[in-house]
């Protein structure tokens, strides 16, 4: 399945809190306009892939089993999918060194087409909307 990205809300304010600077949260924000997102499944495992014209990030993961990855501000963690419904994955993320907010995030399919990515550190809360090609 492949979305790209119909929308942003919050996203300076989820930087700020995880203590990323101004310059690198607008450079972030540029850089993260109209991302692409495919995802891939095969059983429990799932394959996510986002593409900005900056960057590109894969990753790997089974649902209900631990893995690496790395925070939004690039902080590595160990992070820890589970299902909330049919449709709906949430993760919780912990970091492996150091200390700052708790960060998670959601992914969750629409009857209507769209992928909604909710990340969230402490009481901030980031929503992304995409739409299914």
């Amino acid at each position: 399945m492949r979305f790209n990205d119909n929308g942003l809300q919050r996203s300076p304010e989820v930087t700020g809190e995880e203590g990323v600077s101004i310059m690198l949260r607008k450079i972030a924000v540029a850089a993260a306009s109209k991302p692409s997102v495919e995802i891939t499944q095969d059983g429990e495992t799932l394959s996510i892939k986002t593409s900005t014209s900056v960057r590109t990030t894969h990753v790997t993961f089974t649902v209900g089993q631990g893995f690496n990855e790395a925070t939004v501000d690039g902080r590595p963690c160990t992070s820890l999918p589970c299902w909330e419904t049919d449709s709906k994955i949430s993760c919780e993320q912990t970091l492996q060194k150091g200390e700052g907010p708790k960060t998670a995030w959601t992914r969750e399919l629409t009857n209507d087409g769209e992928l909604i990515l909710t990340m969230s550190a402490d009481d901030v809360i980031c929503t992304r909307v995409y739409i299914r090609e």
